[in-house]
């Protein structure tokens, strides 16, 4: 053989590995969240279904990478540039993780699930045009604020005035404030503000609800809540008040549940995540917003309560949990 040829011959031998495991590189997905695994299970599942959809399965085509803050948002930048170091193709965030994400690069793509406008937050440039490096699903949670109130005040009628109880360290606590505010005077109710961030606070709210006598509580969404839900279901029942929340798995053991599918959401989020690992980009993937909301009543617990639900509120129930 000439030395040209087997020259030749050797490089190609030592490229072909190499290209091969190119081709085999498998897309690695950073999961940034603020809330932990437990209360995930069933968005995590539905996040997977939105992945399979678009022919990604996890273990086999693409990795995923959970950095969970477990209720602690102080945790997140550092949670987020961790990612950014792992050098992840893209980045998946819940509402108080996708401003810390968003800080922490520019380049890597990040699909997020927010609870508010993030427009107005500062995400996206607009709802059909993102722009930027990022895209994703929005409830517009301070929205739902109203019909939480009428749906207490339908329950309550004689409720002269009622508590919400509000992390204030989440990213839209003012703009749900000032929603809140809105919500009663339009009822003609009084109004009063129960923040918590630690659930020691979560305990003086409840000392606080107890005084105030409020004829009801809404529960503001928030991941930290979710961490403390059957804390903070405990501590309604024990103060007797009609309560609202707004995330289903309060559901068990809590009155009532106003809120979108987050189940379809964290779908709608696995399936944009699929089209940006095919190579579409943030910029042109409008923000998504729910299609479904849940109304669900627990009648085990309004019983507990000495309440009576009316009929109509009944019929209009998703479900009913006796």
């Amino acid at each position: 053989m000439r030395r040209r040829g087997f020259i030749i011959l050797i490089g190609a031998v030592a490229a072909w590995p190499l290209a091969t495991r190119a081709q085999q590189t498998v897309p690695v997905i950073g999961f940034l969240n603020a809330a932990s695994p437990a209360e995930y299970t069933r968005y995590l599942e539905a996040f997977r279904r939105g992945l399979r959809e678009g022919g990604y399965e996890e273990g086999r085509n693409v990795t995923i990478e959970y950095r969970w803050a477990e209720g602690r948002y102080d945790r997140l930048p550092d949670l987020a540039a961790d990612l950014v170091r792992r050098r992840v193709a893209v980045i998946v965030a819940n509402t108080p993780a996708a401003r810390p994400a968003k800080a922490a690069t520019s380049t890597i793509p990040i699909v997020f699930f927010a609870g508010y406008d993030p427009v107005e937050f500062g995400l996206v440039t607009s709802l059909n045009n993102p722009g930027g490096n990022l895209t994703g699903v929005t409830n517009f949670a301070v929205t739902l604020v109203s019909k939480q109130v009428e749906l207490l005040r339908e329950l309550v009628p004689a409720a002269k005035s009622i508590a919400f109880l509000l992390n204030p360290t989440n990213t839209y606590a003012e703009s749900y404030v000032i929603a809140a505010q809105d919500a009663v005077r339009a009822l003609g109710l009084q109004m009063h503000l129960l923040n918590a961030k630690t659930e020691a606070e979560i305990d003086t709210a409840f000392a606080t609800l107890a005084e105030k006598r409020a004829g009801g509580l809404v529960v503001a969404p928030d991941a930290f809540f979710l961490t403390r839900r059957d804390h903070i279901v405990t501590q309604a029942k024990r103060a007797a008040v009609p309560a609202i929340y707004s995330i289903r798995e309060f559901a068990a053991g809590g009155l009532m549940i106003y809120a979108p599918s987050l189940v379809d959401a964290y779908r709608q989020v696995g399936v944009y995540t699929g089209r940006i690992l095919k190579g579409e980009k943030p910029a042109n993937l409008p923000i998504l917003q729910p299609a479904l909301f849940e109304l669900v009543i627990n009648l085990k617990t309004a019983l507990a309560l000495g309440l009576t639900v009316p009929p109509t509120l009944l019929a209009r129930a998703d479900e009913v949990i006796e």
